[in-house]
């Protein structure tokens, strides 16, 4: 059934975000916050502006994968209340408000920032559940449809997931190849100095934005997060009986592999940059935490946060169902950002 629990394809998804996120920041050096790329690129930033058309793609790629089928496709995040634009509107004005003054959303915060064990992001991310489980017990309480058994299947969505992994051993293949051959080059001189224009940093940061953003937005499709019904159904929380551990199930698959490699598995400095580009703030103040507040608020009025609404723009662009809702979810989030 469509509304059960697939406990196995959110732990997939969530070990395709962990990949995604640790690539990006080892190699340039940055968070995979979504948020912070869709403000970013509003600003004319390149590499953001990348990384959001990739997460648009990885969207319509997931849509063709999935045979054009449009029957549950979360179009939009609205389907529980009555489908006009201040409804959608102000949803997507309070994520982008308070993703820019929380500095992060679910992927730089919830995800990236707890991997890390910052302080900030702890915070951000309780504040984030506090605000959005009573709002969604109060909007969709009633709404919401019991869940069904867990499906322990991997159903239609292996191919996608393996698509995520080819993209990324490709991409790893294609920065060891490309240093191979550099260090080669070097060695016999061909190059009299080793200067920088003759490393591949400059396309290999776009390129690197590119894929780990299409697999990011994979992931995010194969834990089923670009279904808006999957995080009201646990915001709700127990004892209703539409709660949905879906997320939780995505949190086992991401955050422990994400420690790991933060502990084990992360170098001195990046490999295309100098120096991280990680804040080391640890400031707890009221900007994070009315920002956080306006966040979980805005994102459990639709179940929608800007990684699903870039994957479900590109799911709707091919299927033709929705592009309206998600556009004008995502202009909201971009003015929100503006405003403050």
């Amino acid at each position: 059934m469509e509304n059960d629990p697939k406990p196995l394809q959110a732990l997939l998804g969530g070990i395709g975000l962990a990949l995604s996120i640790h690539s990006l920041l080892i190699l340039n050096g940055t968070v995979l916050g979504v948020s912070g790329f869709v403000h970013r690129s509003a600003r004319g930033d390149r590499a953001a502006i990348t990384s959001v058309l990739a997460m648009v793609l990885g969207g319509v790629a997931a849509s063709c994968l999935d045979n054009n089928q449009s029957d549950g496709l979360p179009s939009t995040g609205w389907r529980f209340l009555p489908a006009s634009l201040p409804r959608i509107i102000f949803p997507g004005l309070l994520v982008g408000m308070g993703s820019k003054l929380a500095n992060g959303c679910t992927s730089g915060h919830m995800i990236a920032g707890i991997s890390r064990l910052s302080k900030r992001s702890f915070v951000a991310t309780t504040i984030f559940f506090l605000a959005a489980i009573p709002t969604a017990k109060l909007i969709h309480g009633h709404s919401l449809h019991p869940y069904g058994s867990m499906d322990w299947t991997f159903d239609h969505k292996t191919i996608h997931a393996t698509i995520v992994l080819r993209t990324l051993v490709i991409f790893w293949a294609t920065y060891l190849i490309s240093s191979h051959i550099l260090k080669t080059r070097r060695s016999t001189r061909i190059y009299s100095s080793p200067s920088p224009t003759i490393q591949p940093q400059w396309w290999f940061q776009y390129f690197t934005n590119l894929l780990t953003s299409f697999a990011f937005a994979m992931s995010l499709h194969v834990g089923n997060m670009d279904d808006p019904r999957k995080v009201l159904s646990f915001l709700v929380m127990p004892p209703s009986d539409a709660f949905d551990p879906t997320v939780i199930y995505l949190a086992i698959g991401a955050l422990p592999l994400l420690m790991s490699f933060s502990r084990y598995a992360r170098p001195d400095k990046p490999l295309f940059t100098d120096r991280w580009a990680v804040s080391q703030d640890s400031k707890i103040d009221g900007q994070l935490l009315l920002g956080s507040t306006m966040f979980g608020v805005g994102w459990a009025l639709g179940g929608i946060c800007p990684g699903p609404n870039l994957v479900n723009l590109g799911r709707s662009l091919h299927s033709g169902v929705g592009i309206t809702d998600n556009l004008v979810w995502l202009t909201s989030m971009i003015a929100g950002g503006f405003f403050v």
